[in-house]
């Protein structure tokens, strides 16, 4: 039996050829999915996170007012997010890679969706385990322990959180929107679609583009067609939907 051994660059095509026939799922994911995980959220206490007021831990007057009382909040919930673990919703959409180019847009600044395993992931607000220059947003730095006033990055600036505050623009956003455009289904999960401008991501999906929307409140969305609501938490209705995808 004689043998053709295929170059690397051959596979390389071929395994570009196959991702351009895959569907694509867009996947937008909100506070809903980390919290089972254990990761709190400020809309769990009537605006106030860790009983701390919003404006004063995750905005740019409240860093004017205090960096040292943002940096110690940040710092808590950096060491919180290394307690907690991925869940289940996490898992089945790695899973879903199995068949769909996944693609997912998160509204959070954990990293559970890197440690369950999926491939693709933007974050439009930040992560928690990356730090920046206050003179630079582009000098961005992995985080593994605390920040301190006097953490200075190479450029001589104050390192702060590298997270999207209350009134900062969403560098992120113009990408989102293109990877939206793209999309074969859209899967919603654990956010309330309130949020601008990552709450108008619905609405870059085609009409014809089927939207499933998993949550245990129903997020009110603008008239279309193809939304299936599933009003239950992310670590049962994700598995749902992501069963129902696979067996297409």
């Amino acid at each position: 039996m004689n043998y053709f051994p295929i170059s690397p660059k051959k596979i390389v095509y071929l395994c570009i050829k196959i991702l351009e026939n895959m569907k694509r799922v867009v996947v937008l994911t909100g506070a809903g999915i980390s919290a089972e995980s254990g990761i709190s959220t400020f809309r769990d206490s009537n605006g106030l996170w860790e009983n701390h007021n919003v404006q004063d831990v995750a905005s740019p007057a409240g860093w004017r007012k205090n960096p040292a009382l943002v940096l110690e909040f940040y710092n808590q919930r950096r060491r919180q997010a290394r307690e907690v673990k991925p869940n289940e919703g996490h898992f089945a959409l790695v899973e879903l890679e199995k068949k769909y180019d996944v693609q997912i847009i998160t509204q959070n600044v954990d990293d559970l969706h890197e440690r369950a395993g999926s491939n693709n992931i933007l974050h439009l607000h930040g992560m928690l385990n990356k730090g920046r220059s206050v003179k630079n947003t582009q000098k961005i730095y992995d985080i593994a322990g605390d920040i301190v006033l006097g953490d200075m990055a190479d450029d001589g600036g104050q390192m702060r959180p590298h997270i999207v505050w209350f009134g900062e623009a969403v560098p992120m956003m113009d990408r989102a929107a293109e990877i939206a455009e793209k999309a074969d289904f859209m899967l919603v999960i654990g956010t309330s679609l309130v949020v601008y401008p990552a709450a108008g991501l619905v609405t870059c999906v085609a009409d014809h583009v089927p939207i499933y929307i998993i949550d245990p409140n129903k997020p009110q969305i603008s008239r279309r067609k193809n939304v299936e609501y599933v009003q239950k938490k992310g670590t049962e209705g994700v598995p749902e939907i992501v069963a129902k995808l696979l067996a297409m």
